[in-house]
């Protein structure tokens, strides 16, 4: 299960933890599949741990390794005929 920690202003009931009350500053466990739904309201919400699959792909040294952006050229401008 991935983590989450709610940081709105007052609690909230979330129906798919139980219907429980989520209160401010809180950490609490989310169905791996669900972590985007949470972690895509960043007034809402922040990732504490993702989920484990997303922790085994990336690795300790993925985000060392990545490889720069490519960089694309422009469009050439139309001509007139």
């Amino acid at each position: 299960m991935a983590r989450v920690r709610f940081i709105g202003p007052e609690a909230v009931t979330v129906p798919e933890l139980g219907g429980r009350a989520v209160e401010p500053d809180e950490v609490v466990e989310v169905p791996d599949e669900r972590f985007e739904g949470y972690v895509c309201q960043p007034s809402n919400w922040e990732a504490i741990e993702e989920p484990r699959e997303q922790r085994d792909e990336a690795g300790p040294q993925a985000l060392s390794k990545a490889a720069p952006a490519k960089k694309n050229a422009a469009a050439a401008p139309q001509k007139e005929d």
